[in-house]
């Protein structure tokens, strides 16, 4: 039976390059591997057949030899096309090494981005401490001293993991990647190397105080500076502060998350704030002043206008926030909440009967509300 064009075979266009060859084939492997074709007695041929047409192509000089004189270019144990001089059959192990990583590097102990790593010493972790503080001290900003747990280096061995200043050796089993390889039928299969668990070295003698890690578990206290201006979710890092390296690794970092705790009298909306005050039915009604808060601790008075009504609005500017990241401060609403008075004395409720009586006028929301409301019950009727 004649062989397939190789390029078909990994559904790529003729003279595809090096990267639309590779991903052509890790589709196919993922696509035809025997173990997701259990039911399918042609999936190892075809398998096979894809790993055939990727050792040709991915082969820069066997590639243009193929596309040359095609099959007829490994002919006559010319060691090609999966055939080694010889006759022999290779398997797909170098073929699929060569994407291995991408497909299962995250599943079989790759590591991106910090793990163990050639030469033993391994990255401390980032470690997270949430701070909650008071709305004034985010307004004027603070120095404030924790207590954060962490592992830090071990003076016993100066965080070598290693006993009497003995110095690590190279992993025998490993040769220093920290990982191995073994072939399981048609897999190249990568693990953690078992002798030194990944980290590249072994340990004759470890540190009796340590026991081989170079750092030990210890409660160390950090000042940090909380600029004026933060908010819920602020994050401030503070570089090497984190876990210590193993042996001898570079230390982590330590991230400060601020959290902002509720105030009694002021709402705050990015560098705003909010105070809801309340007022006299006469004061909203005839106009005068009331004295409000601020952040600071001080106080300000602001003018109420006549005929104000509950939900209106007043800005202090510069009463709010100070920005983050910039000059300047927020603003500072006052919202008015007019009261409606309780308890009232007979004389009160005399006057009151007396006032509305003589405020049909004097209520315009009333009045264009009730207008609104027999218009819509005319329109209903008719």
């Amino acid at each position: 039976m004649a062989k397939r064009d190789y390029y078909e075979v990994l559904g790529v266009a003729k003279g595809a390059d090096a990267a639309a060859i590779k991903k052509g084939y890790r589709q196919k492997a993922k696509e035809l591997h025997p173990d997701r074709n259990a039911d399918d007695p042609t999936a190892e041929a075809k398998f096979k057949e894809a790993n055939e047409a990727y050792e040709v192509l991915k082969d820069a000089e066997k590639k243009a030899a193929y596309d040359r004189y095609g099959h007829a270019a490994f002919e006559n144990g010319m060691g090609g096309g999966g055939q080694r001089p010889g006759g022999g059959q290779g398997d797909f192990g170098s073929a699929f090494s060569d994407v291995f990583d991408d497909l299962f590097g995250d599943f079989m102990g790759g590591n991106r981005g910090g793990g163990g790593r050639r030469g033993g010493a391994q990255r401390g972790n980032d470690l997270r401490y949430n701070l909650r503080i008071s709305l004034e001290e985010a307004f004027a900003g603070l120095k404030k001293t924790v207590n954060v747990p962490t592992a830090v280096s071990c003076d016993g061995c100066n965080g070598t993991g290693a006993e009497g200043g003995s110095e690590p050796q190279t992993c025998p089993t490993c040769a220093g990647m920290g990982k191995v390889r073994a072939q399981q039928g048609f897999f190249t299969v990568e693990r953690t190397c078992p002798t030194c668990s990944g980290m590249g070295q072994t340990i004759k003698d470890p540190c009796k105080t340590c026991h081989g890690q170079g750092r030990v578990e210890k409660e160390k206290s950090l000042s940090v500076n909380i600029p004026a201006g933060v908010e819920t979710g602020t994050r401030i890092r503070l570089a090497g502060e984190g876990e210590a390296g193993m042996r001898g690794g570079p230390t982590g970092d330590l991230y400060i998350f601020i959290e902002v705790k509720d105030h009694a009298l002021f709402e705050r909306e990015a560098n705003n704030l909010f105070c809801r005050v309340p007022v006299s039915m006469a004061t909203a009604a005839l106009g005068g002043e009331i004295e409000v808060p601020t952040i600071d601790g001080g106080r300000s008075r602001v003018k109420v206008p006549e005929g104000s009504q509950s939900g209106r609005q007043m800005r202090l500017r510069g009463k709010g926030m100070p920005a983050l990241r910039g000059a300047g401060n927020g603003d500072m609403f006052i919202e008015l909440a007019v009261e409606t008075p309780v308890k009232l004395t007979a004389r009160q409720r005399e006057l009151l009967k007396e006032f509305d009586e003589l405020s049909e006028e004097n209520n315009p929301q009333g009045s264009s509300f009730f207008t609104s409301v027999k218009s819509f019950w005319d329109s209903m009727k008719g």
